[in-house]
């Protein structure tokens, strides 16, 4: 079986991408700084600039995205709170129940029912009731949303969708947590801003080692007021890291590779497009993540990887993700690989993956 480094073609995230030499040298030249005891000149650049970036006040960086959820649920709630959030996110699927044990929220996971990876603004209002909860009923106050949705394939929620959802948390006096661990891919598909994106949330967290291909970090933006008690809360969970300046540094780069996502996502309707002509089921992508439906993910993993391409499972489907360290003439193996390897028995899917788009 391949593993990485072994001439294996790694798809299995885009948070396998490494610094390249542009970047390391960033890191190694930061100016630093005790980012604990006084503020890490760098860190802060790069916080002042992602908070610019998505429309708010202010930014914290943490060492991960699941930090940067786990911060911000724990400000936004009160032990025992009710939250919301659509079906698979991320906050519920992958991040170990923190949120659950250390913030003591109580999630209530919501169907898909206003398009891929989202609820409809009516399922929110129906969620909490106008007159609210008696004494004795669980206490509603916070909806949480993901774009992408990644378990729903890179799904994108537009501006429009996004608003309609945050007026309806508005209605129920609901807080608004986004995850937009890859905002930046949807902005980039969209053809937005970030900060179209973030409209009416009280926080969202970016994250700079996916796509973008920093080593570490997540940034975490809201008003000064959440951010400082963020920071508290960052320290309590061993996020206040000493000379940060060099990771930051990394990520200073990788916010100048934003609209370099748009090589991803072309790769990733290659693979999907080659996919179904060779019969598989797969979604149509928006972003970088293509998902395909097969009989045995585990068989079909230990196939794949026998063939010396890595992929994942995700919500039941194998998953692809395509990011800056893979090439199109890769893709373009990988779809070699399979049709000489794999024999898939089901119907072509037909389906116009619009490759010049």
């Amino acid at each position: 079986m391949a593993e990485p480094g072994e001439g294996a073609i790694d798809l299995r995230s885009d948070t396998v991408t490494r610094p390249d030499r542009a970047m390391r040298a960033a890191m190694e030249r930061a100016e630093v700084a005790d980012n604990v005891i006084d503020t890490d000149p760098t860190m802060a650049a790069l916080e002042r600039r992602i908070a610019v970036l998505l429309g708010m006040p202010a930014g914290l960086w943490t060492p991960s995205g699941t930090m940067a959820n786990l911060v911000a649920l724990t400000v936004h709630l009160r032990r025992g709170d009710r939250f919301l959030a659509p079906r698979d996110v991320h906050i519920l699927a992958d991040e170990l129940g923190g949120v659950a044990w250390l913030a003591g929220g109580m999630p209530e996971p919501m169907p898909h029912d206003g398009g891929p990876g989202r609820p409809s603004p009516s399922a929110v209002r129906s969620a909490c009731p106008p007159t609210g909860a008696a004494y004795n009923e669980l206490r509603t106050t916070l909806l949480c949303l993901e774009n992408t949705h990644n378990a729903a394939g890179g799904a994108v929620t537009s501006p429009d969708e996004h608003e309609r959802l945050v007026v309806a948390a508005r209605d129920r006096g609901l807080l608004v947590h986004l995850d937009g661990a890859r905002l930046w891919n949807a902005a980039v598909a969209l053809g937005v801003a970030p900060s179209a994106l973030t409209t009416g949330v009280d926080s969202v967290q970016v994250c700079l080692s996916k796509g973008l291909g920093a080593p570490v970090g997540s940034v975490l933006a809201g008003d000064e007021e959440f951010i400082a008690a963020g920071r508290r809360v960052r320290q309590m969970l061993g996020g206040g890291v000493r000379q940060g300046g060099v990771l930051a540094a990394a990520g200073l780069v990788a916010l100048d590779r934003i609209d370099e996502l748009a090589e991803d996502h072309g790769k990733a309707r290659t693979l999907a497009s080659g996919l179904a002509r060779l019969g598989w089921v797969v979604n149509r992508p928006e972003t970088n993540i293509v998902l395909a439906t097969v009989p045995s993910v585990p068989v079909m993993l230990t196939k794949l990887a026998r063939l010396g391409i890595l992929a994942s499972e995700i919500a039941g489907q194998v998953r692809f993700v395509t990011h800056r360290d893979i090439t199109h003439s890769e893709i373009e193996d990988v779809l070699d690989r399979i049709s000489a390897g794999i024999a898939v028995t089901e119907p072509v899917q037909e389906i116009d993956f619009a490759l010049e788009g």
